[in-house]
């Protein structure tokens, strides 16, 4: 069977704007550059194959945008017959993306655990494979290869900075700094207010399921974080960090302006600690940043988030 790549290796940029911010080097992984706008495709892309190597002939997945986005890509070029779940907070642009691949759309729930709990059982009736956006090993597996291409960059950072939704961001980019050798390199996870599930979990010591999503970053909305992403901070120094929807938006403006790169405000919760100057990164050379993208993000809608936090 052929091997199609699905997701491309990234660029790391110095960012000289970010570094004179901060008084340190910044360095950007900037995952916003794969084919569909955002690092989901790594882990769906892995995920997806896996699932047509164990003879799955269909695709079925939950997703408020981009891990949706990802796997109706990876399913159009594996060939395999895609339907996607999303809660009625899905963007339009999000949606449309998500049909220009081929896949079905399905909307379903107020929020993304709505959708998930209908797309686990719509696969076990179509007999599809179930690809779940942040809770499965191999999508833990295929982020982590962001940080081996780092690594054989031959850096060593002094933090790293990743966004916090469903948190399986984060546990690739764990698994893959363990891979690495990196055992001693905190990580902040930044959440926006609203969404911060894994600053609740931390908090409490326990998992923490959200009443609802109340911040404008819906790609961060998953009420609970996958247990392994609490699990985690038992095996490495994990900072949560949490910002406003404001300062998030904010965060994606500005760096629209130093780099010329659209981004969401999901990642813009990454963005805004280096904005901010956040203490815990103070003195860290360097400090690297995920960048992790977002389809669901024009100009227009960059616009709209702005008058909205104000």
């Amino acid at each position: 069977m052929t091997t199609i790549s699905l997701h491309e290796p990234t660029p790391l940029w110095q960012s000289g704007a970010l570094s004179g911010v901060l008084g340190s080097p910044v360095l950007l992984k900037m995952e916003a550059l794969q084919p569909v706008g955002s690092f989901k495709i790594r882990g769906m892309g892995a995920a997806c194959r896996r699932a047509r190597e164990e003879g799955a002939a269909r695709l079925v997945s939950s997703s408020g945008g981009n891990a949706g986005y990802a796997v109706a890509y990876a399913g159009r070029r594996l060939g395999m017959p895609t339907t996607v779940v999303v809660p009625r907070t899905a963007s339009a642009r999000a949606q449309a993306l998500i049909r220009g691949e081929g896949a079905e759309v399905i909307e379903h729930g107020e929020s993304w655990d709505d959708s998930h709990a209908y797309a686990s059982q719509l696969a076990q009736r179509l007999g599809g494979a179930y690809i779940h956006p942040f809770d499965d090993p191999a999508v833990w597996a295929g982020h982590a290869g962001m940080i081996r291409e780092i690594a054989e960059a031959g850096v060593t950072p002094g933090m790293v900075v990743v966004s916090v939704g469903g948190g399986g961001l984060l546990c690739g980019v764990l698994e893959g700094m363990h891979n690495a050798g990196w055992l001693d390199v905190p990580v902040l996870a930044a959440e926006t207010r609203g969404a911060d599930s894994f600053a609740a979990s931390v908090a409490a010591g326990r998992l923490v399921t959200l009443e609802r999503i109340s911040s404008i970053a819906t790609t961060l909305g998953a009420r609970t974080v996958a247990p392994n992403a609490l699990a985690w901070t038992r095996r490495h120094h994990i900072i949560p960090w949490t910002v406003t929807d404001r300062e998030a938006v904010d965060a994606c403006l500005r760096f629209a302006d130093d780099h010329r790169v659209l981004v969401e405000p999901a990642c813009g919760a990454a963005l805004a600690p280096i904005y901010g100057q956040a203490e815990p990164l103070m003195g860290r050379d360097p400090v690297l940043v995920i960048v992790c993208g977002g389809a669901g993000v024009t100009r227009e809608l960059l616009a709209h988030w702005e008058r909205q936090t104000r």
